[in-house]
């Protein structure tokens, strides 16, 4: 068999037919030996193939049709050619329906592949290319795509580089906009057959072109056209991509390939509509319009219908044929897919120009909703979003437009759009927008801003009271009308008309009323149907109280338009300013019925109208009920024509409140006030309401507000409102000066002349019934009355119509009269009251006057009282620092070697001090030269800073002294003094500090002082209520110890060696042998309290002088062993007496105990003293390594007094005085038994430490035992008297502690002497 024939055989016999496949017969005939013969199957198919390459589709689908009933079918894949029957025929029909426009022919077409497809299903129904045929049919249909899609991806599972397959799943993942996914999918069926078809390399193109990569896909569209010349989809591809280069070549080169495209298919409706929209740029529209409609009827493709729609319209639109423009683009939004809005665009453009806002709007959401970010689709909406009456819509007007003026500053329309919404909400930011739009064009454009934006920011000037400015724009915009005029003379006139009129409403603004009028004729003459001109001139005549010439201008207006709302609104006002309230009524109902009851104002007035009718007197019940209930549905309706209308709301507040509904009527004026505070009405309303709650100071308090607020203090209905709230508070004089202040501002006002004379009566009646008024207020009320009486008699007879009412002024004048006839009487009434006032007056001066000459009298004899004193203190003062100069002066002796200490080696070892290094002669030793020069370097400064110490507290001690004795001496007219002591180491004389002698003279005595005796005055208040076992214990903590290891010791050894105390006698330290640093302090005592251990310290008097001062209550002896200069006080050591009452028995017992550890104290000291001595003594002859000599021993004198104690006795100095006199008193008879015995021997000390400095030791031991012994019979006696009886356990327990005591002293004196 050859190549290009093919061979039939022939039934039951060996021959068969050769048919020349190139010249096949016709199928008829082809069909009758196919039948005859019994042929098979497959050369059935290899037939109908042939055919269908020779394009016999008539013989090819005859052969189809009858191969599954005529062919044999007996041989082993007889299934799989049966399916590659039926699959091929279907692959037919599906070719057919999807080239027929006729959607019948279309269906039956695909009817007859579904039908086949499905036999086919039976047959095999995985076979791939089965499933590659199916899936490409449903993908046609368009509504199957995900059972398309599962087919491609199940072949593709088995077979990757299937060609149908893959680009099939491409052409699925195209349509859902994943090109990166189509591209793929398109090189996988590249790489599976490299001769595949050209449909490969357009979508791998149209892939490439989708993402962007312009070039690759110019290369793929080209290689398509390598493969197939005839490939339009490849030429128009590469026709877009030049024509969208931009480069004049490349448009050429385009345009060409178009026309190629067109001449391979002149059919094709994407090559139709590229070139219609070639040919709509170059304006030629007649072929736009025959290019488009051939593309519209050759498809049915939705996508490219709409495109072609699209052409038609647009060339209609801009041939202006708006309603052929309006139903293509109409037609177009229904075949476009969502994302293409250009028909909707060009739709809502349509609408604009039929005026249907609405439907625009939505066809630009539409738009704005696919590209967001669409500045001209932003601005469109935002112009028709202002015109609207939601405030939402407005508001989102504002915000477009904002976006616009953000992502294009420059956009000069877009800034003035913004502030045309914004003038009637923001006028400031309305400026600024202009502003920026006239910068805008002198900056990039370099041209004078145009008259309108000049006008609009005249206009927004005007409104912000800039009436300067406002005029500088308006003038500047008329000139340059003026210049540009002969340029455009018509668009220029007519702004020109609209610059004059807002100028003359600028200077009727300005109150220029003569300019405005001048410009309104000056329009008028040139345009005589300028109604605004006529309502404005109607206006000014109002405003000047001309009524009839008002309502003259407003006719005329009329005559122009006879329903023209503001004219018969102005007249309407008119009749209601004059209280016409019918002929009013009559204006805004004419307004409502050619409105179509939509005109809120209208509405509104007539609910005001029922309103004042209610305010009106009557005595008609019903009739009131009525207007109530009219002006309330007025109101109502209002309100349901527009929620937010605050003047409703404030009317139907009105209706509850004349209903006597209160509480809702405030509630209803409180939601007002919240929503807007640029209406007074609703706060004078407000105001009204606290008077009916007879909350008076608040309406008072909104009435002032609402005249600051919104009138500046110069509305006269608020004033006269006011004024009735103070006098219905009763406020008369403040109500009269309101009136007053009206009446200035409303002289013809004849209301507040009425108000003003009933104000005036009143005052007058109230200040003559008042018998307590004064002849001046009586006389002035009088006058008043008299005032008031010729007002009410002028009122009385006014002849016009008046706001009162005439027969009350009668009857107030009348009773102005019968007020004056009693005036007499009470003018005398207050004339003998003023008199009998002023003689009182008089008496209460004189005695005033006596009074204070007396007061100042005594004043001056105090003030002289107190200059003697003071004179005779200072006197005193100066004799007194005369004797105390220079009387302590002693020389030193040698200290005697100090006892050992304790039990240990007492006969070996010498007594030291832990905490002075300097006392141990050992250490001394092993110091060298430079140490001990510098250790002296050390000590002479410290002496140094204690002596500069020492004199700043003398000083202040000096001060604090002489203001006390000054108080002193104010308060008590007797004289204090006291005796100082100089007492031995082991003196005990400190209880007789209470013995006043009198003050020996300088040459009785060179140890002889003469102190200045404390009193309660300077000891601490608050420590006289405590305890005498508190106050020992708070001394005790006062005290501050230096050297705390040697005292330890000391007690120690005192209290065992107490037994032996009284037993040995001991000798007593010369006072020669202590130094200067070891003066210790003086011992205290006092009647009611046991003594406190004094502190041993060795470092300077300081420390003693605050030692000193920290005792209370008592009175204390020291030694003086230096004379201070120019002081104002000497007193060694001096301590406060407390004076008490005699002492219960638990005290005497106290004060027992508290003598005896002083007895062991004292010793204890005196050891402690000696050793320090000695220490001292022991470094100065190393370091000096001279000579010992004898010093003078001085003293510092110190003062108890602290600054606390004196600033708290001043403030109850007064209130004590008496206590201190009675304490004194029963005090001195307490120590008058002992006083005697003790100065005795304080007197005897003194005088044998004056004549011998240096007693021996045991002479003075024996001394202080008798002392000690006396005070000890002393006590036991008091306690006798005071307890009666004691126990005799208590007795042996105190002598044992005696006798230690006693023990200890004289063991450490008997090993001092024996050393």
């Amino acid at each position: 068999m050859k190549s290009k024939s093919l061979e039939i055989p022939l039934r039951d016999t060996d021959e068969v037919i050769e048919l020349d496949l190139e010249q096949l017969p016709e199928g008829e005939e082809i069909l009758g030996i196919l039948r005859t013969e019994n042929v098979p199957l497959h050369i059935w198919l290899t037939l109908a193939k042939h055919y269908y390459k020779q394009e016999k589709m008539h013989d090819f689908v005859l052969l189809l049709e009858n191969c599954h009933k005529d062919a044999a079918t007996d041989y082993r894949e007889q299934e799989k050619d049966k399916m590659l029957a039926l699959d091929t025929l279907a692959a037919h029909y599906v070719s057919l329906g999807r080239k027929e426009k006729n959607k019948e022919a279309r269906k039956k077409h695909f009817g007859k592949a579904t039908s086949l497809y499905t036999q086919a299903d039976k047959i095999i129904m995985y076979d791939q290319n089965h499933l590659v045929g199916r899936a490409h049919f449903c993908l046609l249909e368009g509504d199957k795509t995900d059972q398309a899609d599962a087919q491609f991806n199940f072949v593709l599972a088995k077979s990757e580089k299937h060609i149908a397959a893959n680009m099939g799943k491409a052409c699925i993942l195209f349509n859902k906009k994943d090109y990166k996914g189509a591209l793929g999918h398109f090189k996988k069926a590249l790489k599976g057959n490299d001769n595949c078809p050209a449909s490969v390399r357009l979508g791998m193109g149209l892939c490439f072109y989708r993402l962007g990569n312009t070039d690759k896909a110019q290369m793929a569209f080209e290689r398509a056209l390598e493969l197939d010349p005839r490939s339009t989809g490849s030429l128009i591809g590469l026709a877009i991509l030049h024509l969208n280069s931009g480069d004049k070549d490349k448009l050429i080169k385009g345009v060409k390939l178009l026309s190629q495209a067109y001449g391979i298919d002149s059919a094709n409706s994407m090559t139709l509509n590229h070139l219609a929209n070639h040919f709509f740029f170059k304006k030629d529209y007649q072929k736009v319009q025959h290019l488009a409609q051939h593309s519209l009827q050759g498809t049915e493709v939705e996508v490219i219908r709409a495109e072609s729609c699209y052409q038609l319209a647009r060339s209609y639109h801009n041939q202006q044929k708006y309603d052929q423009a309006f139903q293509y683009y109409y037609q177009s939004t229904q075949f476009a897919s969502p994302s293409y809005v250009l028909p909707h665009f060009g739709l809502g453009q349509m609408y604009i120009f039929r005026e249907d806002y609405a439907n625009a709007a939505l066809c630009f959401e539409k738009v704005l909703k696919i590209q967001p970010n669409n500045n001209e689709t932003m601005k469109i909406l935002g112009s028709l979003y202002s015109q609207s009456d939601d405030s939402d819509k407005r508001d989102q007007a504002k915000s477009l437009l904002q976006k616009v003026t953000t992502q294009c500053p420059k956009d000069i329309e877009a800034w003035i759009e913004l502030g045309g919404i914004l003038q009637n909400s923001d006028v400031n930011e309305a400026l600024k927008a202009y502003n920026t739009a006239a910068q805008i064009i002198r900056d990039n454009i370099h041209e004078d801003v145009p008259p309108e934006i000049l006008n609009n920011i005249a206009s927004c000037l005007f409104q912000l009271g800039k009436y300067e400015e406002c005029l500088q724009h308006y003038e500047t915009a008329l000139d340059y009308c003026k210049r540009e005029l002969q340029n455009d003379e018509a668009y220029l006139s007519a702004i020109t008309v609209t610059i004059t009129y807002n100028l003359a409403r600028l200077y009727e603004a300005l109150h220029e009323f003569g300019k405005a009028e001048d410009l309104y004729k000056a329009v008028l003459k040139e345009h005589p149907n300028y109604l605004d001109c006529y309502l404005r001139l109607g206006c000014i005549a109002r405003d000047r109280e001309q009524i009839f010439e008002a309502s003259n201008w407003f006719k005329d207006a009329l005559q122009i338009n006879q329903d023209n709302a503001n004219a018969w609104t102005l007249i309407g006002n008119l009749h209601i300013s004059k209280q016409e309230w019918g002929p009013g009524q009559k204006k805004f109902e004419r307004i409502i019925k050619t409105t179509n009851d939509k005109d809120s104002y209208s509405i509104l007035a007539i609910g005001n109208v029922w309103l004042q009718m209610l305010y009106q007197p009557t005595r008609d019940r019903d009739k009131e009920q009525k207007y109530q209930e009219r002006a309330l549905a007025f109101f109502k309706q209002v309100l349901r024509q527009d929620p937010r209308n605050m003047y409703a709301a404030n009317g139907i507040g009105c209706v509850l409140a004349v209903k006597g509904h209160i509480r809702e009527a405030r509630d209803v004026f409180a939601q007002v006030r919240e929503a807007t505070a640029e209406m007074p009405d609703v706060w004078i309303n407000l105001a009204h309401i606290y008077i009916e709650q007879k909350q008076y100071v608040s309406a008072i308090q909104m009435y002032e507000n609402c005249l600051k607020k919104f009138y500046s203090y110069q509305n006269v209905e608020i004033l006269l409102y006011l004024a009735r709230a103070h006098f219905v508070c009763g406020k008369l004089e403040e109500t009269r000066r309101i009136l007053l202040q009206a009446r200035h501002m409303a002289p013809q006002d004849n209301l507040i002349l009425f108000n003003l004379s009933y104000v005036l009566r009143h005052l007058a009646t109230n200040t003559l019934r008042d018998e307590k008024s004064g002849l001046e207020e009586v006389v002035s009320a009088v006058r008043n009355l008299e005032l008031a009486q010729r007002f009410f008699t002028m009122l009385s007879k006014a002849t016009e119509r008046q706001k009162y009412d005439l027969n009350h002024a009668a009857a107030e004048a009348r009773q102005c009269t019968d007020l004056l006839s009693q005036a007499q009487y009470h003018v005398a009434r207050a004339r003998k009251l003023d008199d009998e006032q002023r003689a009182i007056r008089m008496q209460q001066e004189k005695a005033k006057q006596e009074l204070e000459n007396k007061r100042r009298e005594e004043e001056e004899l105090i003030r002289k009282e107190k200059e003697e004193k003071h004179q005779a203190m200072l006197v005193q003062r100066e004799v007194y620092r005369e004797k105390a100069k220079n009387i302590l002066i002693f020389t030193e002796e040698p200290e005697p070697p100090k006892a050992p200490k304790g039990r240990r080696k007492k006969e070996e070892e010498p007594l030291y001090s832990s905490g002075d290094a300097s006392s141990d002669p050992d250490k001394d030793d092993g110091l060298n030269d430079e140490e001990k020069e510098r250790k002296k370097k050390e000590k002479a400064e410290k002496r140094q800073k204690k002596k500069q110490a020492r004199e700043e507290k003398k000083k202040a001690r000096k001060e604090r002294e002489r203001k006390r004795l000054q108080q002193e001496r104010e308060e008590k007219s007797g004289k204090y003094t006291s005796k100082a002591f100089i007492s031995d180491s082991d003196s005990d004389g400190g209880d007789d500090g209470d013995d006043a002698e009198p003050v020996p003279k300088l040459n009785e005595s060179p140890v002889k002082a003469v102190p200045v005796k404390t009193g309660l005055l300077d000891s601490d208040s608050s420590d006289l209520d405590e305890s005498p076992r508190k106050k020992a214990a708070k001394t005790r903590k006062r005290k501050h110890f230096s050297d705390s290891e040697d005292d330890s010791d000391i007690r120690e050894e005192m209290e065992k060696g107490e037994e032996e105390e009284e037993k040995k006698d001991t000798s007593v330290t010369k006072i020669s042998d202590i130094s200067e640093d070891d003066v210790p302090e003086a011992e205290t005592s006092t009647s009611t309290a046991p003594a406190k251990k004094p502190a041993i310290d060795d470092s300077d008097s300081e420390s003693n002088d605050k030692t000193s001062d920290k005792g209370e209550g008592l009175e204390t002896e020291t030694l003086e062993s230096q004379p201070t200069e120019e002081t104002d006080v000497m007193v060694s050591e001096t301590r406060e007496t407390v004076f008490e009452e005699n002492p219960s028995e638990e005290e005497g017992e106290k004060e027992d105990r508290s003598e005896k550890k002083k007895d062991s104290d004292d010793d204890s000291d005196h050891v402690e003293k000696k050793s320090k001595s000695e220490k001292r003594r022991k470094g100065d002859e190393k370091k000096k390594s001279e000579s010992k000599k004898k010093k003078k021993v001085e003293s510092p004198i110190s003062s108890s007094d602290s600054d606390d104690e004196v600033e708290k006795h001043k403030s109850k100095k007064k209130s004590k005085a008496s206590e201190e006199k009675k304490s004194k008193k029963k005090s001195s008879k307490v120590s008058d038994s002992d006083s005697d015995s003790r100065s005795k021997s304080r007197k005897k000390k003194r005088k044998d430490s004056s004549l011998s400095p240096s007693l021996s030791s045991d002479s003075d031991s024996e001394d202080a035992k008798k002392k000690r012994r006396s005070r000890k019979k002393k006590s036991d006696k008091s306690k006798k008297a005071d307890k009666g009886k004691s126990s005799e356990k208590s007795k042996q327990s105190k002598s044992k502690r005696d006798k230690k005591r006693s023990k200890k002293v004289v063991d450490s004196l008997s090993s001092d002497s024996s050393s």
